[in-house]
């Protein structure tokens, strides 16, 4: 039985930080870090079977503005639907359902996001970043 859950002491933060330090957005991320973004954001673990087998992580005001970070289904586990229940669940939390503006990244994953409204910045001139190395 697949079901996500907003509970953060059901997160497995090995098993979060295991995953992300190889990741290209999360390279060499530490346990004590993701203890911390875990700590400061709104998380959904999605379980099978009791076993979790992805993530995700929304950092947000919950009127404004939410950003989506961290979203991830382990390999054996894709392809089956599971980013998409997972992603549903977040935009669905009552807790965000307020949210006017959510944003996100990624590399790869564009046709998955775009199911749910997300498209190209409208005018990414107006963005900015600074990058700590």
């Amino acid at each position: 039985m697949i079901a996500v859950s907003t509970d953060k002491k059901k997160l497995n933060i090995p098993f979060i930080q295991d995953f992300l330090k190889d990741i290209y957005w999360a390279a060499g991320r530490t346990i004590d870090e993701v203890q911390r973004t875990i700590d400061s954001s709104v998380c959904f673990g999605i379980y099978l079977d009791d076993v979790q087998i992805g993530f995700a992580r929304v950092i947000t005001d919950y009127v404004v503005f939410a950003y989506m970070m961290d979203v991830f289904i382990t390999e054996e586990h894709r392809g089956k639907g599971y980013s998409s229940i997972l992603i549903s669940a977040m935009m669905e939390e009552p807790v965000l359902k307020e949210v006017k503006i959510w944003r996100l990244a990624t590399k790869d994953a564009h046709f998955l996001y775009e199911k749910f409204g997300f498209s190209a910045l409208a005018y990414p001139e107006r963005m900015m970043e600074k990058i700590k190395i």
